[in-house]
């Protein structure tokens, strides 16, 4: 069996707001009792682990600001 290279993806989605608050309770009682989070994007379900480092980033442009909730982990290979 081959090992398959990941492809790099960058996607974003954007929901309405109710949603949105919705995801994120579900992601805080998920980093609260560190269990893992999963939620589909863009047609793909992504799995957090319960141990992603959790981080914020904030960039600001002539035009628009932008604050983006960061979860990080290392791919576990196969």
């Amino acid at each position: 069996m081959g090992l398959r290279k990941a492809r790099r993806r960058d996607v974003e989605k954007i929901y309405p707001k109710k949603a949105f608050i919705a995801k994120l309770r579900r992601l805080a009682g998920a980093l609260e009792c560190g269990e893992r989070f999963s939620i589909r994007v863009a047609g793909r379900r992504v799995v957090v682990p319960g141990d992603a480092t959790a981080g914020v980033e904030h960039e600001r442009g002539a035009r628009e600001e932008e604050v983006e909730f960061q979860l990080k982990w290392k791919v576990k290979r196969r």
